[in-house]
């Protein structure tokens, strides 16, 4: 399995802030349609094997789900890909809400 990194919520801010950095939110549309973090790309689990081309490579790469196991599984294929500088949110969306961050409709 390739390697990637696991980011915490109280983490993730700075990387937002650096500017260099691409949040993917792998979870169902439906999902997605309850509330993402704000200026993420949606791009469900299932499709990413057909748009892994379409992220930046020149960013930091944070995937995130729910709970962070299917944002696991995008993450450690990406960096089987070859996209450097991939993470995973630790404990999804869930953990960054309860955190206080910030979700968008």
């Amino acid at each position: 399995m390739a390697d990637f990194k696991i980011i915490t919520v109280a983490e993730l801010p700075n990387l937002i802030a650096s500017g260099n950095a691409q949040l993917v939110d792998v979870r169902t549309d439906a999902e997605i349609a309850r509330g993402r973090i704000a200026g993420a790309i949606c791009l469900p689990l299932h499709l990413l094997p057909m748009r892994l081309q379409d992220l930046d490579a020149k960013k930091s790469t944070v995937f995130y789900c729910q709970m962070g196991g299917r944002s696991a599984q995008a993450a450690a294929f990406a960096a089987a890909q070859g996209l450097g500088d991939v993470y995973n949110l630790q404990g999804g969306i869930t953990a960054w809400a309860h955190a206080g961050g910030n979700i968008v409709v």
